[in-house]
């Protein structure tokens, strides 16, 4: 069992020794410097990890406030996405993981992709992730903008009406611009597709 695993079991324990800020008789609030642990299965597996410079925990809703926070989601021993905040919640004993302000998400391949908005929503036992607000997905070959978007696990983002979409040109200059409806974009095979409600309007370009 590593070090990271034995902090997230006796972290309550620990903080009631810490001199907290008593809120009332039972609600206990402490305050953590250079927060940074990993979170498993029930399995064993290496699910995502987080830092954060500043943080507290609250005892009674055992739940995480956290500033600045950056989270590492794993697929095994690599990490599959990184996404940063202004700021964090962690609920329902590391479940629920809530991000808002200047959301941040990356891939890790050569030619990066990048997924903004303005808040970010994972339920654990869920394997897709929800961002609201302002989403621009952007990366070398197209730019992508909506109000609302999911991360699916099988790495197509799906973004909601309205969309709209650039397409660069091999000078990473935008060529043309186009709305649409629901768009769908593969991260594996670098593709984004288009339909249209009545399901007689499709396409799908490939870069």
């Amino acid at each position: 069992m590593s070090k990271n695993y034995r902090l997230i079991i006796f972290l309550p324990l620990f903080m009631l020794g810490c001199a907290p800020n008593v809120i009332d008789e039972n609600k206990v609030i402490q305050k953590i410097d250079s927060l940074d642990m990993t979170i498993f299965s029930k399995s064993g597996d290496k699910i995502y990890s987080i830092t954060s410079p500043n943080s507290s925990y609250d005892n009674i809703e055992l739940k995480f406030e956290l500033k600045s926070p950056i989270i590492n989601i794993l697929n095994g021993k690599e990490t599959k996405y990184i996404i940063s905040s202004e700021e964090s919640t962690l609920s329902d004993n590391n479940k629920l993981l809530k991000m808002k302000g200047n959301v941040k998400l990356k891939t890790l391949k050569k030619n990066e992709d990048f997924l903004n908005a303005d808040n970010f929503i994972w339920d654990i036992e869920n394997t897709n992730y929800l961002l609201e607000g302002n989403i621009r997905f952007e990366n070398q070959n197209i730019i992508l903008n909506s109000g609302k978007a999911i991360l699916g696990a099988d790495n197509i983002i799906e973004f909601f009406n309205p969309v709209k979409y650039v397409i660069k040109d091999e000078n990473n200059e935008n060529k043309y611009e186009i709305n649409s409806e629901n768009a769908f974009y593969n991260l594996d095979t670098e593709s984004v597709s288009f339909e249209a409600k009545d399901k007689r309007v499709k396409s799908i370009i490939y870069f």
